[in-house]
């Protein structure tokens, strides 16, 4: 994602943050998510300094941890969603993806949980490519085992994912059956829905996001990585339901990465609805507020909002 993009993204967020308003959001407690040693970390990364957070934008991130927000307790209806936002693996859009999303979900009975997930850097992991969906895997698995202090239903857990943080969320939905994590209790691993927002869906070379697909798996990833990160391949029988959303005119993502997940869902006969807006460009839900409006719609036919 360009410099200029993500600035856009950035002011485009606070001025979302400034006309919207909370009301009985509890918590926004942050919660390192590993009890102990964080997998793949290598010792470069145990030396690494605090994350640094510019306004709204996390540059640097080795130390995963989840931001909790909690619905009024007449208001909670026992959902949870995992947000991860995006920023094309090189910078997590954290305050105008993840946060203000957070709010409006809270808003509306769900609790919300921001993941900030590990960047990938060779530097600091043995395996950069894995580190976000060690990240993802073990932020659910701490929802679910955590879920009655928060009033969460284990069988009510989505995931949300913006741009690269969609790739993540859809990594998420689609490689459960692996754990990349340690597991002893067999949690299970796989969301019960996925959110996915204009997001980077493959790695093949004609349609990916090229800079996601660099940051995350090297300049000249394998055959067999790329498909193993395409996931319009990984989908299966399995696969827990879905909503897409993007643009037409989307120049950084482009809107093929949705249909074609789409298309390989519907042929699976998994249920999934998308909805396509015909102008926005990428990041359009900072000038378009009422965009989770469908999206609560959907989850209410589907039970997940009462």
């Amino acid at each position: 994602m360009a410099t200029s993009l993500i600035r856009k993204l950035f002011f485009a967020g606070i001025h979302f943050c400034l006309v919207c308003t909370a009301s009985n959001i509890h918590a926004q407690e942050i919660l390192e998510i590993y009890p102990g040693q964080i997998p793949g970390a290598t010792v470069a990364a145990s030396n690494a300094t605090n994350d640094t957070k510019y306004p709204g934008l996390i540059r640097h991130s080795v130390i995963p941890t989840i931001q909790v927000f909690l619905p009024a307790k007449d208001k909670a209806n026992g959902t949870a969603v995992l947000i991860c936002p995006g920023g094309g693996y090189s910078v997590i859009v954290y305050e105008g993806e993840g946060i203000n999303t957070a709010k409006r979900f809270a808003e509306n009975g769900i609790a919300a949980f921001v993941l900030k997930y590990r960047l990938p850097n060779d530097s600091f992991s043995v395996d950069k490519s894995i580190a976000p969906l060690q990240d993802a895997q073990q932020a659910i698995k701490y929802i679910r085992e955590n879920a009655g202090k928060w009033n969460v239903d284990i069988h009510k857990v989505g995931v949300v994912g913006f741009s690269a943080g969609g790739h993540l969320a859809s990594t998420l939905a689609t490689h459960f059956n692996t754990s990349y994590i340690d597991n002893p209790q067999k949690t299970n691993l796989r969301p019960d829905f996925q959110v996915l927002v204009y997001p980077v869906i493959t790695m093949q070379e004609n349609l990916t996001h090229k800079d996601s697909r660099k940051k995350l798996l090297g300049a000249e990833p394998s055959t067999d990585k790329v498909d193993l990160f395409s996931n319009e391949l990984q989908i299966n029988d399995s696969t827990p339901p879905a909503y897409l959303t993007h643009t037409a005119d989307d120049n950084v993502v482009d809107v093929d990465n949705s249909i074609n997940y789409f298309e390989v869902l519907r042929k699976r006969k998994i249920a999934v609805e998308m909805h396509i807006y015909s102008k926005g460009g990428h990041g359009f839900i900072f000038r378009q507020p009422g965009w989770m409006d469908t999206l609560l719609l959907w989850m209410k036919n589907n039970k997940w909002l009462n």
